[in-house]
């Protein structure tokens, strides 16, 4: 039987509730370590990553980059690049947050935990069109940005941001 992302985060809930019922109250983020601790995962970050990953002989590898700021991030990452979440986690309030995020195909992790990526890191990401991926972030001026595209950059035209910590995305428009 294999278990999806969906189905532990729905065992979670269900123990929130059960245990509710008994006058007990325990944490969402409690319940997933609980429940990814049940299905023989060290912790919900490891439960979180396999069970969201397709269980072939191996898949993309997903960037951690190591962020200071969760709202500096939140305004770089989601506002400015138009990057989703996926999930978020904690282990209690108040403790380092851990963040996977997603723009069209590129998945990357996002953490405050120390340890986790160095930053100054370089992530080459895809794009259809370098000048489409330009006109989107162009119309949601930075303050601290004015990227341009570098049309001779080697694979292909490339936008490069650099994020408030230091970690370069290079957005490249692959060409034959």
């Amino acid at each position: 039987m294999n278990l999806s992302l969906s189905d532990a985060k729905t065992a979670a809930r269900a123990l929130r509730r059960s245990l509710a019922a008994t006058d007990i109250s325990i944490s969402h983020s409690r319940a997933l370590e609980i429940v990814s601790q049940q299905l023989g995962f060290t912790d919900w970050n490891t439960a979180s990553a396999m069970l969201s990953t397709p269980h072939a002989a191996s898949g993309p590898a997903v960037p951690v980059l190591r962020i200071h700021d969760e709202a500096l991030a939140r305004e770089f990452y989601l506002d400015y690049l138009r990057f989703a979440v996926e999930w978020e986690h904690r282990f209690e309030p108040g403790m380092p947050l851990y963040l996977r995020i997603r723009r069209d195909e590129t998945v990357v992790d996002l953490s405050e935990h120390h340890g986790d990526g160095t930053p100054g890191a370089a992530v080459w990401v895809p794009v259809a069109s370098a000048a489409a991926f330009h006109a989107d972030i162009s119309g949601r001026p930075h303050p601290r940005l004015r990227p341009g595209i570098d049309r001779d950059a080697p694979g292909g035209p490339t936008v490069e941001v650099t994020d408030p910590f230091g970690n370069i995305l290079r957005f490249c428009e692959v060409t034959d």
